[in-house]
């Protein structure tokens, strides 16, 4: 090779300088914002849409076929002078503490069943999650006769068959009973979500940490307190904040089956909120009770996630 060939070969080719659009598109921040996009803007008109109309309708007077004008916290301060208001948060409060503990002692219960080896397991697994993926009116249509003061099956066993009483039960037809009725209904229907999400957890526990637990003489429920209850508490943190804010905000079950009654007893602040907007066409009010909702969501959320998913839980160490 002469010196001419060498010269040629070693020649500095310039790099060829890309376009603003192409330098825009090998940009990492970019190509992440631009595909946010999508999700942004369902979040943007399905979520953010219906709060902020949410919001400002409970700061007005609308009612179904007239605009209303903007009032302030009137919604508000009228609520607060509202038996039946105080009444349905109450029960609210009440309906969602003994139903989210029924179901986690129940499906907790369950889900350690489950996991250990029996026949026919996964065909048991399949018929756990009935009541679940049943669509809630209809499982709601079902305890609606189960608890019918006249075609109830429990009433027909009890006074038919078994001869214990002499009359049907009235399930529904006074505040006490109705209201425990469907705290029923809720833990049956919210077993099997708890139930199949925990023993997804007790799975991801090694046999090993057992095994050796065992080898040091360890009772079952030291087993169970030390080992299971702290490597399950990520799960069960997830599972019980879930839970809380689907039985705050239940709807389906309450007003399929009792429709608040009797005496608005059994209202929860969904189902009063339904009834004050849409069959009392107080748009306006009905708002107010739904966005009075948010601070009790906000605070179950808060206490659920953060106090029971505590990172030294979550350890298995003990807290200060």
């Amino acid at each position: 090779m002469d010196a001419t060939t060498a010269e040629t070969s070693l020649q500095w080719v310039p790099r060829r300088q890309h376009s603003w659009l192409g330098r825009l598109f090998d940009s990492k921040p970019f190509l992440v914002t631009l595909c946010m996009l999508p999700t942004a803007g369902l979040l943007l008109i399905f979520l953010t849409y219906p709060l902020g109309l949410g919001l400002w309708l409970s700061l007005t007077d609308t009612t179904i076929g007239q605009p209303g004008v903007y009032i302030g916290l009137e919604n508000f301060e009228s609520l607060f002078d509202d038996p039946v208001f105080w009444n349905a948060v109450w029960y609210t409060v009440f309906y969602t503490a003994i139903a989210t503990a029924g179901k986690f002692l129940l499906g907790l219960w369950l889900a350690l069943l489950l996991n250990h080896h029996l026949p026919f397991k996964a065909f048991i697994r399949a018929i756990v999650l009935l009541p679940w993926i049943v669509p809630t009116v209809l499982s709601s249509i079902a305890w609606w006769w189960i608890y019918d003061p006249q075609f109830s099956i429990i009433s027909y066993v009890v006074v038919n068959v078994l001869h214990l009483r002499d009359h049907y039960f009235d399930f529904l037809g006074s505040p006490w009973p109705a209201r425990w009725s469907l705290i029923v209904a809720n833990i049956w229907r919210g077993i099997p979500f708890v139930a199949i999400t925990l023993l997804a957890g007790l799975q991801t526990i090694s046999p090993s940490l057992y095994e050796a637990a065992l080898l040091d003489g360890a009772t079952g429920w030291q087993k169970f307190r030390r080992i299971t209850v702290p490597l399950l508490m990520p799960i069960l943190s997830v599972a019980l904040t879930l839970s809380v804010l689907f039985t705050f905000s239940d709807f389906q079950l309450v007003y399929a089956i009792t429709r608040g009654g009797p005496f608005n007893s059994t209202h929860l602040m969904a189902t009063l909120a339904f009834q004050r907007a849409i069959p009392g066409s107080q748009l306006g009010e009905g708002a107010a009770i739904a966005v009075s909702m948010i601070p009790f969501l906000l605070v179950a959320t808060l206490v659920c996630f953060f106090g029971v998913g505590r990172r030294k839980w979550q350890q298995g160490s003990d807290n200060d």
